[in-house]
């Protein structure tokens, strides 16, 4: 079993029953390892909003078995109690647009997560500072978010996604909104932070300017899985 990191066997999910079911897994395998960075790729309706659903335990499968970190969350059931818990410690969100507290300054955006989760102030806020420091965003912590550029504001997701240590990040449509510098710019954060980190990342998405950054890429497509080998020659 993986220490850290993620790994999905025969996952199924269907909707309804009978006549009007609609299998939208239909047996899904896949492991990220840790320090690892994956793209997730495939057409609209081929199942990859199910599938990140399920991986976030935001929806329950129908079937297969799902590790994050060194936990099986799912084998033809949920294996964990506190689905919020799960969300909040071993998984990481990162989503197309940052989402960040507009009344909240940078750093208790992203403290306010491991506050959340019991770790005392002190320490969330060395860990925000730390991961600011790593993300050269160190300079606007006391800063809003409105006061951010766009690349500001995804570096500071970045952090948030980050700060509770998850063994796994789940980022969807990272860069949709960011021209190509920017873009690549964020992919290479993403890259820097799973390495150090030791996270397993996946990251979904149509953007054409990331896809040929990914040593590795998982295609979906009518619920089914394939992998193939990437060029990952932005970060060789």
């Amino acid at each position: 079993m993986l220490a850290k990191g993620i790994r999905i066997e025969g996952l199924k999910k269907r909707y309804g029953s009978g006549d009007t079911a609609v299998d939208a897994l239909r047996g899904v395998d896949m492991q990220v390892d840790p320090g690892e960075v994956v793209g997730l790729v495939g057409p609209s309706g081929s199942g990859k909003s199910t599938l990140l659903k399920c991986l976030g335990a935001v929806i329950e499968p129908t079937a297969g078995r799902m590790i994050l970190g060194d936990t099986t969350i799912y084998d033809n059931g949920w294996k964990v109690n506190d689905l919020r818990a799960l969300r909040r410690d071993k998984i990481g969100f990162i989503f197309q647009a940052p989402y960040l507290i507009p009344f909240l300054d940078v750093t208790d955006n992203v403290a306010l997560l491991p506050m959340l989760a019991g770790v005392a102030n002190g320490e969330a806020r060395q860990r925000a500072r730390e991961l600011f420091q790593a993300l050269d965003v160190e300079h606007r912590a006391k800063a809003m978010p409105s006061q951010l550029s766009g690349g500001e504001q995804q570096r500071v997701a970045i952090a948030r996604g980050l700060i509770n240590r998850p063994p796994v990040i789940l980022a969807d449509e990272p860069t949709a909104p960011l021209d190509s510098t920017r873009a690549l710019a964020v992919i290479r954060i993403l890259n820097d932070m799973a390495r150090k980190f030791e996270t397993a990342i996946i990251i979904v998405t149509h953007d054409e300017k990331i896809i040929p950054t990914f040593k590795r890429i998982y295609h979906i497509r009518d619920g089914v899985t394939y992998e193939e080998a990437g060029e990952g020659r932005a970060f060789e």
